[in-house]
């Protein structure tokens, strides 16, 4: 039986001073900031976490903690692992449609491995699929994991919308709200995972706080939303940290020995990488 989941950055910035001696301001461009970290070899530590209401009874939750490295476009690599929970009500009807995989994904974390051309997936999900002396399945290519569900601060045309939408900015804490429209016409994470056709009427919000650190790197990002969802809404909090802007990582892929495509075990693993980004 083929089975179906159901889951659902810099060393300092960019400092103009003042044109006359009398001010001695500083000014941090956090777009420019964060376009500065984008290389190569670099990297951030995201913990994340996300709550998803479908209705009052119906709850997953998701806690990921992991590194994103860099190249010169953005993030192009992870190194992560997520843990899924569902409330009683969702789990009850999972474990109806999916009882093993769904009792896989309770007895312990997803760690996930993502390069842009493919996700390697080990963990008690994929356990039992696996032939001996292997430890990950290799799915084809997917959508990098999330450093927030709903705003990937990570992304500069993202930020700087966030940032032109703000109501209050105040010692280095931004609020702010955005319409899910706008959102997915900047951000390409954003319009993958929830599409870019709202309707009038239909179109959802997302109200945010984003703390800066001195250098002007996102230290962590508070995220809430409703969004239309066929007659209904759900309801998005996605919350992430970001620490050691500008370490020097990279994110080294499983040997080849060591795995096993989806294609060979196509019955016996998830269709999709598990994710809640899925």
């Amino acid at each position: 039986m083929k089975r179906t989941i159901v889951g659902v950055v810099v060393v300092a910035g960019m400092v103009q001073l003042a044109t006359t001696p009398a001010q001695a301001a500083t000014k941090i461009d956090p777009v420019k900031a964060l376009t500065s970290e984008l290389a190569p070899g670099r990297a951030v530590n995201v913990r994340s976490t996300v709550k998803v209401t479908f209705a009052r009874d119906l709850v997953t939750t998701s806690d990921l903690e992991g590194t994103i490295g860099f190249g010169s476009r953005g993030a192009t690599a992870s190194d992560v692992a997520q843990t899924l929970r569902y409330s009683k009500k969702l789990l009850r009807n999972l474990m109806r449609a999916n009882p093993e995989e769904t009792e896989a994904l309770q007895e312990g974390p997803i760690r996930m491995i993502s390069s842009e051309d493919a996700s390697y997936v080990s963990g008690p999900v994929v356990d039992a699929a696996l032939p001996q002396g292997t430890s990950w399945v290799r799915y084809g290519r997917t959508k990098l994991p999330a450093s927030n569900l709903l705003l990937e601060v990570l992304e500069p045309a993202t930020l700087k919308t966030l940032l032109t939408h703000r109501t209050s900015y105040r010692d280095g804490v931004l609020k702010g709200s955005i319409r899910t429209s706008k959102l997915a016409a900047v951000s390409s994470s954003f319009a993958s995972r929830f599409g870019t056709r709202f309707k009038s009427g239909r179109d959802g919000k997302i109200s945010y706080t984003l703390r800066l650190g001195p250098t002007g790197l996102v230290e962590r990002l508070y995220a809430k939303a409703v969004l239309p969802r066929a007659k209904g809404s759900v309801h998005i909090e996605s919350s992430s940290r970001y620490s050691d802007w500008g370490r020097q990582v990279t994110v080294l892929l499983p040997l080849r020995g060591d795995v096993i495509d989806r294609e060979e075990v196509a019955d016996d693993v998830p269709y999709q990488a598990p994710g809640i980004w899925n």
